[in-house]
């Protein structure tokens, strides 16, 4: 199977951004994307607004910025699961796609009442794109624990700072990505799948970190939903710093870095559980580093970088997540003890607040 990848020239940016809806008063999700896209929509060609859309579930929208050069293009607003409704209760959205993921993945796809933030950058290779693909998965840990905010599931806490990737692992091309050598190597395993009837397009495979052929991307799937807009640039900006220095290490020759596919999983399942407070695995011997230090360090790496892509002040914006915590830990400060249910209505009405005011832990006003 030949598949074009549309290269782009640089570090361009997009960022995808599923939102929860809500009802107002009881704080459950709400089966109104169809009307709110609806509204959305009017005065725009066909009645569609050009960045929102359908999501699997009629209690999401998602909203997408198109390519970006920067990330002040590209700021926006969002948790990674509702803290208390029940996914049985949602409503598959009207698309044909979505239909035939609930009839093939039955309770798999039914289950995914889950929300995330999906960062795009532009890659100028296929050749590229996987080697810069490959040498990011070892940064899973750090975007996820930046991002946990779904620490709560069906009006439980999981013990997690990150359910949602557990409960996305439960799809069959979900989850830490295969390990893909070349281009003709992806395009292999593409052929495979589709012909098998694995999966209907490349669009059908969710790894927390795969090459978009459409847009000339490697995208960035790991992160939970993040519930401001500057959280959100702050994660934008570290993936398009990241991305672009990769990038220029490949061109001096340098051979980027491939990681264990065990090690791999370990650090991710270490992020998910703790968040920011996990130890990661840096070596084959199992010595360990503080995530918060490797992300310090990283940072510290990044900065040149950031300063030339102009996004140097969105970076700074993740050293106040690693002082102040992420979601998951200031959704549970405002949980009652041993909350249950609707009781963890406190929490919806934060992330609510944090959403509007663009402020992590903001008052919940009256």
């Amino acid at each position: 199977m030949h598949i074009d990848f549309n290269s782009s020239e640089g570090p361009s940016l997009g960022v995808e951004v599923e939102l929860e809806v809500v009802d107002a008063a009881t704080g459950e999700l709400a089966s109104a994307a169809s009307d709110l896209l609806a509204e959305m929509g009017a005065g725009h060609p066909g009645g569609v607004h050009p960045k929102a859309k359908h999501e699997l579930f009629e209690c999401t929208v998602e909203v997408v910025t198109g390519v970006c050069s920067s990330v002040g293009e590209a700021r926006l607003l969002c948790s990674g699961t509702h803290p208390f409704s029940c996914w049985a209760a949602q409503q598959v959205s009207p698309n044909p796609r979505y239909e035939r993921l609930v009839h093939e993945m039955q309770w798999m796809a039914r289950r995914l009442q889950i929300f995330g933030v999906h960062v795009h950058v532009g890659v100028r290779s296929p050749e590229k794109v996987v080697a810069i693909a490959n040498a990011l998965a070892g940064y899973i840990p750090h975007f996820l624990a930046l991002s946990a905010s779904s620490p709560f599931w069906e009006g439980r806490d999981t013990g997690l700072a990150s359910s949602r990737s557990k409960v996305f692992e439960g799809l069959p091309t979900a989850g830490l990505p295969a390990p893909i050598e070349s281009w003709d190597d992806f395009e292999q395993f593409m052929e495979t799948l589709v012909s098998s009837a694995a999966i209907s397009t490349v669009r059908e495979v969710w790894w927390d970190i795969r090459p978009h052929p459409d847009f000339g991307t490697v995208e960035l799937r790991m992160c939970d939903g993040i519930p401001t807009m500057s959280e959100i640039a702050a994660v934008a900006a570290l993936a398009q710093s990241l991305v672009a220095r990769l990038d220029r290490l490949d061109d001096t020759g340098y051979t980027l870095p491939r990681h264990r596919d065990w090690v791999l999983r370990q650090n991710k399942w270490r992020a998910g559980r703790h968040g920011l407070d996990c130890d990661v695995i840096i070596d084959d011997q199992g010595r360990l580093q503080p995530l918060r230090d490797s992300i310090i360090e990283l940072l510290e790496e990044l900065a040149p970088t950031a300063r030339k892509l102009g996004c140097d002040t969105e970076l700074g914006r993740v050293e106040r997540i690693l002082q102040e915590g992420g979601s998951y830990a200031r959704q549970r400060a405002v949980a009652a003890p041993d909350a249950e249910g609707a009781a963890l209505k406190p929490v919806v009405d934060l992330l609510v607040a944090e959403l509007r005011t663009d402020e992590p832990g903001a008052t919940v006003g009256p």
